[in-house]
């Protein structure tokens, strides 16, 4: 089997699910939860159940009209909304006023459930997000470049293993703004959770295949590389499919039988466990190969030539 040889079908069905992802990221952007924009969410739960058009009614009358009720259930829901005052004007918490007109509809099974974030807290888990990401990067390169200095241009094994981990991050993130603007899919703390938990995974799901290379590479000396990448693709793919398998397995019983809570950290292993695997094998080391054999400066050159040609 010649995977080296359908690299440019890899590059092209990986820029067929990123495109997409990233023109909805620049039209919709993210449907950001309240640890990044401030807010509150309420989990509620009635006793029997209710129209989601009344409790939204409710809200707009308490002059919450950008509440965003979600139903969990035959009789939960949850919903967000702007942070919700101390005291109202009555001199009561506005979570007892909600409360009241929630009652007025159907009696509540347990008290509602109120979680709020701070405009400061929400900028400072941004940029703490973004850091924990880039260090993440930082931190991947450089090791993974001195853990191959024994193998000719190491600083390329750290670079393509980057690339593969900025390919999965954008596969996650772009469907994450198409399923924020299909489905109301929220990205929040647990998102970041996952992204950072799938970053590491690819990275050793790659870092197993780079190390076959450099087993391979000594081990077949005279022949070329595209061969011996091709070689370690096939003797690690067994192992990589197995598993990613067994945990995509998992994560699926999870999404089935978990909580609401940890839905999008689940999510995001569903859709990064495919893509970090997928990467390992057709991404990263592909990448390889097309810097080994000249491919990506003869791509440019074309482009380049191609460009000034248009212009004259």
């Amino acid at each position: 089997m010649d995977l080296v040889g359908k690299r440019r079908i890899f590059f092209a069905l990986s820029a067929t699910i990123i495109i997409p992802g990233v023109i909805a990221l620049l039209f919709y952007g993210l449907n950001l939860g309240i640890e990044f924009t401030s807010g509150s969410t309420l989990t509620v739960e009635f006793i029997a159940p209710v129209e989601v058009s009344k409790m939204e009614a409710s809200l707009n009358r308490l002059g919450h009209p950008e509440a965003i009720v979600q139903r969990t259930g035959n009789t939960g829901f949850f919903i967000r909304l702007s942070e919700l005052r101390q005291t109202t004007q009555q001199g009561t918490p506005e979570r007892d006023v909600i409360t009241e007109a929630f009652e007025l509809l159907v009696p509540l099974a347990r008290p509602i459930q109120v979680a709020s974030v701070s405009p400061l807290v929400a900028r400072d888990t941004v940029r703490n997000s973004f850091l924990a990401v880039l260090a993440a990067a930082v931190a991947i390169l450089l090791y993974i470049t001195w853990a191959f200095r024994s193998v000719p241009n190491s600083l390329r094994f750290g670079v393509a293993a980057i690339i593969a981990v900025v390919h999965d991050v954008l596969v996650v993130v772009g469907l994450f703004a198409i399923l924020g603007q299909l489905v109301n899919l929220e990205v929040n703390a647990m998102f970041i959770t996952g992204l950072l938990t799938i970053i590491g995974y690819s990275v050793h799901d790659t870092i197993v295949v780079f190390d076959r290379i450099r087993e391979n590479t000594a081990r077949m000396q005279g022949e070329r590389f595209v061969r011996v990448v091709n070689t370690s693709l096939l003797e690690t793919m067994g192992r990589s499919l197995n598993t990613s398998l067994t945990l995509l397995f998992t994560v699926l019983s999870l999404i089935i039988l978990g909580g609401e809570s940890i839905r999008s950290f689940l999510i995001v292993l569903l859709i990064g466990l495919t893509a970090g695997t997928y990467s390992s094998i057709c991404i990263a080391s592909q990448v390889l190969v097309v810097w080994e054999t000249g491919e990506g400066g003869r791509f440019m050159r074309r482009m380049s030539f191609g460009s000034s040609g248009t212009q004259t």
